[in-house]
This record gives C-alpha cells, sequence and structure tokens, in this order.
C-alpha cells in the first residue's frame, strides 16, 4: 500500500502525473548504488533514468537494477556512505520487485492490484463455496508478491494466516508453517471471512486512472524488417522526400532546411549519418526565421516520413493515445529527459499520430436484400 509520504508526481505534456518512490540498489560497473525508485501512474519507472514496465523488466532481468548483492561488493549511499557488503541479505527477487511495481502502478490508477483481485475471489469463494473456487483463491494468493502477502488482510494479529490456509485447503500445506492443514484450521479460516469484519485493507480514494505512456529512449537506431518504437527517432533511417529532395533521415532534412547556403544544404543531406548532418547543420548559418518556424518544419517532416513508409506509421498508430516521451540528451526543448525538458518531439508525434489515416479494417459483409 503505498504511504502518504511518499507521495511524488511529475509534468509531463502539461499532465500531472502522480507517482510514489522506494529505495533499490544500482549496479553500475560492479559497483552499488543505493538510490530513489520513483514510479509513476503512467507507467513510468524512473532509476536514473526513466523507463517502461517493459524495459524496467529488462534492467530486473540484467542486474542493473540489483536485487542480488554479492558478498564483498562495493556500495554506495550518494552524499551519504561508502560501505563494502558483509554477509547481505535481500528480501527480494527480480519477480517480486517487479510484481510489487506493477501493484503500485494498479494502486495509483485507482484499479484493483494483486491483493484485491485475491480478496474478490474469497468474496466470490465464500458466495459459492466450490473446488473450483477456492482453487482461483489459492492462484490469486500466490500471485500476490511473497513480501507484501502478509499484509493482503491489514490484520495485525493474524497476518495473512486465513488466506494461507484457504489457499492451501484441508489436508493441504501451510507453505509458511510447512504443515498440513487439518480440519479445523480450516473451518476457522471460514469463519474469519464469514464473519467480515475487521479483514480486508481499508479502500484508499478513488484515483482518476492515468494511461500509460511510451517512452522512447536515446539511442542509435538500425533499420529492420519488424521496425519497433526505436523507428520514431529522428535518426533512424528512413528516406523521405521533400520539396524534391531525398534526405536519409529526418535528421538530415531538418539540418539541411535549417540554412539557406545551397552549398551547405547539399553536404547536410549527402552526410554519412544523422550525427554528421546535425554536425553540418550546426556549423552552418541558419537563416533568421528558423527558430520560430523550426517546430512547424519538423512537423511537416514527420508526417512526411510516416506517410511516406507506412509499416512506420503502423508503428506509430499502434501506440494508440499513448503520450509520448522522447530522449534527446542534447536539447531540453525537444525531448522529455527524464521530466526535466519540454518535450516538443513527443508533442509532434503525437500530433502526427492524430493525422495519419486509421489503418482500413475488413472490408463489410454485404448482404443480399431480402427475398432475392
Amino acid at each position: 500500500m503505498i504511504r502518504k509520504t511518499r507521495l511524488v508526481h511529475r509534468e509531463a505534456d502539461g499532465r500531472r502525473i502522480p507517482g510514489t518512490w522506494r529505495h533499490a540498489f544500482i549496479n553500475n560497473g560492479g559497483r552499488y548504488f543505493l538510490t530513489d525508485l520513483f514510479i509513476y501512474a503512467d507507467g513510468i519507472v524512473d532509476a536514473w533514468e526513466p523507463v517502461t514496465l517493459e524495459e524496467f523488466e529488462q534492467k530486473l532481468a540484467s542486474g542493473w537494477v540489483a536485487t542480488e548483492l554479492p558478498e564483498g561488493g562495493r556500495a554506495s549511499g550518494h552524499h551519504l556512505a561508502e560501505w563494502t557488503f558483509g554477509t547481505p541479505r535481500t528480501w527480494h527477487t527480480a519477480e517480486q520487485l517487479l510484481a510489487e511495481v506493477r501493484d503500485t502502478v494498479d494502486e495509483l490508477n485507482g484499479r484493483p492490484d494483486s491483493t484485491d483481485r485475491c480478496l474478490a475471489a474469497v468474496d466470490r469463494f465464500m458466495a459459492d463455496r466450490t473446488e473450483a473456487n477456492r482453487l482461483a483463491v489459492r492462484e490469486t494468493y500466490y500471485a500476490i508478491p511473497e513480501t507484501v502477502r502478509h499484509y493482503a488482510l491489514g490484520d495485525m494479529d493474524l497476518k495473512d494466516w486465513p488466506l494461507r490456509i484457504l489457499a492451501a485447503g484441508p489436508g493441504g500445506t501451510d507453505e509458511v508453517a510447512e504443515e498440513e492443514v487439518g480440519r479445523e484450521d480450516y473451518e476457522e479460516a471460514i469463519a474469519y471471512f464469514a464473519d467480515g469484519a475487521g479483514w480486508g485493507p481499508a479502500a484508499g480514494p478513488a484515483a482518476d486512472a492515468c494511461p500509460p505512456s511510451l517512452h522512447v529512449p536515446h539511442c542509435f537506431p538500425a533499420a529492420s524488417d519488424t521496425p519497433d518504437k526505436t523507428a520514431l527517432r529522428n535518426t533512424y533511417p528512413a528516406p523521405i522526400v521533400y520539396e524534391g529532395t531525398v534526405h536519409p533521415t529526418v535528421v538530415h532534412a531538418y539540418w539541411a532546411l535549417s540554412t539557406l547556403d545551397p552549398a551547405a544544404r547539399a553536404a547536410i543531406t549527402a552526410a554519412d549519418s544523422p550525427f554528421t548532418a546535425k554536425r553540418l547543420g550546426e556549423e552552418a548559418v541558419r537563416h533568421g526565421d528558423w527558430e520560430r518556424t523550426r517546430t512547424a518544419v519538423l512537423g511537416r517532416l514527420l508526417l512526411a516520413k510516416f506517410t511516406q513508409h507506412p509499416e512506420l506509421a503502423a508503428v506509430l498508430l499502434a501506440t494508440g493515445t499513448a503520450a509520448i516521451l522522447y530522449d534527446d540528451m542534447d536539447d531540453p526543448f525537444w525531448g522529455d529527459n527524464g521530466g526535466r525538458g519540454r518535450n516538443w518531439m513527443g508533442r509532434l508525434l503525437e500530433l502526427t499520430r492524430a493525422e495519419l489515416p486509421a489503418p482500413a479494417g475488413p472490408e463489410p459483409v454485404r448482404r443480399a436484400p431480402a427475398g432475392r
């Protein structure tokens, strides 16, 4: 359950995104750093950089967000202390931490989390005491992260004992006590739930659901037969025709259009990479109206890119209504950059998405007129 003292927020595209935080260890080059892990209602998790839940899962799997701490490992708390692990003991596995983070996102949005789903299964069982419904309680109970199961009932004395007994069933094994569940204990657990008083976590205030955000990280993309969200980056190698000139990427076109010098334009367009094109563009003399018109120009270039490449348009349309957070480490005007930038690239991608035609659906079935 989220503690009110841990509520935070960030601003994204003019929206206030609620969140919370917890501690975590980051393994950076073999050294462990105690840091704050920020979790937001739109599914963005910030552990030194903002990532989606799927990207966070990858960081857990790689050990970058560390749930295993080695004996003798060097650790640091920023401007606080440095130490070496003696006989470390951790409470989480990567799977448990991920499950807790997913629960937190649900809670921030006012949606049922794994505990709520388990208690709902208990209600169904108590209304119809079939073995199938009891097994549903068991399944949902073990879906609760192990580290928080004992808080599920909000009972300071029994903790989750009645849930464990109901999940195990008579003759089954209470996996915490490592004992067989007798009929007397089982009936006592049933009576606990039948009483209905004093169990279940207190309901918090309903929250406005926050649609998930899409994070487009800073990376060097390569063309692919099955492009993913890296295709949304301006550096993605998708040639576009604009004003009669073929540009290898949006970056080439953007910087070529920033100058009126024909020689500089030609050199930028012919640059061997987007990064060379950007460097040449920054060195060229930009025309006087560029600062005022650059956002509109980039919007037109994005529309050209996605209308000329239907396979990339499909990637953008597949983002639905998600807010798009675009990383640009060099420019806080274009990038979201962990909530510190203005994210104009993300906004332009959302506007472009709105201008693209919806994908064609199946042909409607034509019915023959009645009587024929």
